[in-house]
């Protein structure tokens, strides 16, 4: 066997939801807005994989989980071109894309030092506004614009 024909073999996942193709910078960022942190299901994550149509990806395997739209949409703001499989019984039954949002809570931090988002213990809430592909939020108290950026 040389070098070339070595492979990690990560264990398929026979009931749970497959998120793929997510910018490996923003997969713990996915871990976050999914509150997977103290998931106590199995989850597999990779980070720096090959893909064909991104250089790189990261991919989040959660088994036994399964999640609305709602739920799995906030994270367009993070990886929009993800993908989510439904696994059941080892074989993908779903396949969905993501949605951008038209409101997010909780997510992003407000720019404005003066927000009362970042004063008070009010959870932060946006209008998410694309144009082409940039994405921006108005901020829902003080109105000010935040760049996608307000997400790290």
């Amino acid at each position: 066997m040389t070098h070339t024909d070595k492979e990690l073999v990560v264990s398929a996942l026979e009931n749970g939801t497959v998120l793929d193709h997510i910018p490996s910078e923003n997969v713990f960022k996915v871990l976050e807005i999914l509150n997977l942190m103290d998931e106590k299901n199995r989850i597999t994550i990779g980070i720096n994989l090959n893909s064909k149509l991104f250089g790189k990806k990261g991919i989040i395997k959660i088994a036994d989980r399964f999640f609305e739209d709602e739920e799995l949409n906030k994270l367009a703001l993070v990886a929009p071109k993800a993908t989510v499989n439904i696994i059941r019984d080892f074989r993908v039954v779903e396949k969905r894309k993501l949605v951008m949002p038209h409101e997010i809570e909780g997510i992003a931090k407000c720019m404005n030092p003066k927000c009362i988002t970042n004063h008070q213990p009010v959870k932060t809430r946006f209008t998410t506004m694309e144009n082409g592909n940039e994405i921006s939020l108005l901020c829902h108290y003080c109105e000010k614009i935040t760049d996608i950026k307000g997400l790290y």
